[in-house]
C-alpha cells in the first residue's frame, strides 16, 4: 500500500523528520508554514486539493498530519490572537477541508493542555486546565478538530527535541560549552520525546488508519518512555556531551520565573497508545542516547 502525506509545518522539528521517511511507498508533502499558511482556507483548500490528486495518480491514500504549531509559550501570553490562529483557527480550517474530502487528518497536541498538577500519568479522557495562553490556544484547536466531524485523530505529546530548531536538548548542548555550572529546574517532570521517533509512530499510526485500522479512540497519548525531570534530562545530556553532570545543579521553578506558568507534573500516559495496538516509544534514555550517537 502506498501512502501519500501532507505535513503542514514541514520546516519545524518534526515536519523535517516526518519528511525524512519519505520512499518508495510514502509520499510526503512538507510545506513550510510560508509556504502553506493554515489559517488560509484558500491556501488549505489547494494543498489538500493536490494531495488528493496526487494520491489518485499514484494509488496511494491520503492522509493529513498536522505538525503546524505556533509553539512560543513565553510570547504566546502577549500575542495570544496570533497563537489562536495558528493552533486554533488553522486546525480548524484543516479539519473542515478534510472532512470535505473525507480525508484523515492526525493534528499533533501537547501536554500543556493539562493542569499540571497530578499526581501520576495524564489519560487522554483527564479533564482539560491548560494554564497558559500557549495551553488554551491548543485546546482549542483539539476542540474544533474533534467536533469538525472530520474523520480525525489528536496525538499530544511532549518535551520534544529534534536535530532542527531551538529545544531543550540544543540549548543545553550549546551551554555546556559557554558555562562552568549550570542551573536547572528540578521540580517540573515530564517525558521527552525525540521528534524521529514521534515521527515513526505517527506514520505507523497514519498507516494503520489508512488500511482501515484506525483506533476506535480519537485522543492518543505518544512520548518516550519513562519520566524525568529538566535537572535530570539536562545531566543525562551533560552525560552523553562527556561533560561532568555534577555541572549541572538544580534549582526551583520561582528560582527561575518565565512568563507562561509551566505545568509541574506534565507527564502523559502512553496506555492509549498501547492498547491501540501501536508500537510504543523506546524509553527517553535509549532515545536520546541514540540521538547524539
Amino acid at each position: 500500500m502506498r501512502l501519500s502525506l501532507l505535513v503542514p509545518g514541514g520546516s519545524g522539528q518534526l515536519g523535517q523528520d516526518l519528511a525524512a521517511l519519505a520512499n518508495d511507498n510514502v509520499d510526503v508533502l512538507a510545506p513550510s508554514s510560508g509556504e502553506l499558511n493554515v489559517t488560509s482556507a484558500g491556501e488549505v483548500v489547494a494543498a489538500v486539493t493536490a494531495l488528493a490528486t496526487r494520491a489518485k495518480a499514484t494509488g496511494a491514500k491520503p492522509v493529513v498530519i498536522n505538525a503546524a504549531a505556533y509553539t512560543a509559550v513565553d510570547a504566546a501570553e502577549t500575542d495570544e490572537n496570533k497563537a489562536f490562529a495558528v493552533n486554533a483557527d488553522g486546525p480548524r480550517v484543516l479539519a473542515a477541508v478534510c472532512s470535505s474530502r473525507n480525508i484523515p487528518l492526525v493534528h499533533i497536541s501537547t501536554d500543556y493542555v493539562f493542569p499540571g498538577n497530578a499526581t501520576s500519568p495524564y489519560e487522554p479522557t483527564d479533564p482539560l486546565g491548560p494554564q497558559s495562553a500557549y495551553g488554551r490556544t491548543k485546546a482549542a484547536g483539539e476542540d474544533a478538530v474533534l467536533s469538525s466531524g472530520a474523520r480525525a485523530w489528536i496525538v499530544r505529546t511532549s518535551w520534544v527535541y529534534g536535530k532542527t530548531g531551538t529545544n531543550f536538548v540544543k540549548t543545553i548542548t550549546r551551554l555546556e560549552k559557554e558555562r562552568e555550572t549550570l542551573s536547572v529546574v528540578s521540580d517540573q517532570h515530564g517525558s521527552p520525546t525525540w521528534s524521529a521517533d514521534l515521527a515513526k509512530a505517527l506514520l505507523e499510526l497514519a498507516t494503520r488508519i489508512a488500511t482501515g485500522k484506525a483506533p476506535s479512540h480519537q485522543v492518543l497519548h505518544c512520548t518516550g518512555a519513562g519520566a524525568t525531570t529538566w535537572f535530570a534530562f539536562a545531566q543525562a545530556i551533560f552525560t552523553e556531551l562527556g561533560a561532568d553532570p555534577t555541572r549541572v545543579t538544580p534549582c526551583t521553578t520561582a528560582d527561575f520565573p518565565r512568563p507562561a506558568p509551566r505545568p509541574p507534573y506534565a507527564v502523559l500516559s502512553n496506555k492509549s497508545w498501547q492498547k491501540a495496538s501501536l508500537t510504543p516509544l523506546p524509553p527517553w534514555q535509549k532515545a536520546l542516547k541514540t540521538y547524539f550517537k
